[in-house]
């Protein structure tokens, strides 16, 4: 079956595209390419087929990400966040009929794009003081992620609101959020499941990606641990703002109504 969803040459063009990128991200290199996986393949298949595609390789991708940053991770950032991020992908499961994917990555990157100019505005002295730990603050941010990670791919900006200005250690940062989502994909499995989105030609698909995958992911991995925190907190801002412009723009274009021609 992975042949038959692959006979179009655009279609395994984008799927290693989109793997590559995203394996990237996963290694570490911030949330802006883990965006990009599904549009890409949506390129040259329905997007419903792409995410499904994507989740068992989202997983493999945790495995080897989990083994690469393992022992980095801070405990009191996961024990504060991820009991709202399995409430936010039951809410996602529960109204995934009432509320657009449009309307959802809309709202996320507004979201983000406020959270990086806050930054950018703020001075020197500021950005570089770390904030407290908060567990509301933590329950809502992670509600967010899970919810917009089932619903639109998009649980990254919610989950950096929260994280980044904690100021962790990069390595121990990016530890802690393969943890994080690790266990929402995992999560997610059982309503995808129930969707219909893990069928035979999905898992065949995924299958044939696997091995870009781990390259990826290993790259991405090996290029973080290298990066100094003066360097890695300013470029994971960068990815942000390229992420929110993306949602934004992907929200309001499916959401205004078309011009007249």
């Amino acid at each position: 079956m992975a042949d038959f969803v692959f006979a179009d040459p655009a279609a395994l063009v984008a799927g290693c595209v989109a793997v590559f990128l995203v394996g990237l991200s996963k290694g570490g290199l911030g949330g802006a390419m883990a965006l990009l996986g599904v549009p890409i393949m949506a390129l040259a298949m329905p997007p419903v087929q792409a995410a499904g595609i994507l989740l068992p390789v989202l997983l493999v991708m945790d495995a080897i990400s989990l083994w690469a940053w393992r022992g980095f991770f801070h405990r009191g950032t996961l024990m504060r966040m991820l009991p709202g991020a399995v409430l936010g992908i039951g809410i996602g499961w529960l109204t995934a009929a009432l509320v657009s994917d449009d309307m959802v990555r809309l709202i996320v990157g507004v979201v983000a794009l406020a959270f990086s100019a806050r930054w950018m505005l703020s001075g020197q002295v500021r950005r570089a003081a770390a904030r407290a730990e908060s567990t509301g603050r933590a329950s809502l941010w992670a509600t967010l992620a899970g919810y917009t990670s089932f619903v639109a791919h998009a649980g990254g900006p919610p989950f950096q609101v929260y994280a980044m200005p904690l100021r962790l250690d990069p390595r121990v940062y990016t530890g802690t959020s393969v943890i994080f989502f690790a266990v929402v994909n995992l999560v997610k499995l059982v309503p995808y499941a129930a969707l219909g989105q893990l069928g035979g030609a999905n898992l065949s698909a995924a299958a044939a990606l696997l091995p870009l995958a781990v390259v990826a992911t290993l790259f991405g991995a090996w290029i973080v641990k290298r990066m100094r925190a003066e360097i890695f907190y300013p470029v994971m801002y960068g990815f942000v703002v390229l992420v929110g412009l993306k949602l934004t723009w992907d929200g309001l274009s499916a959401l205004l109504p078309a011009t007249p021609a």
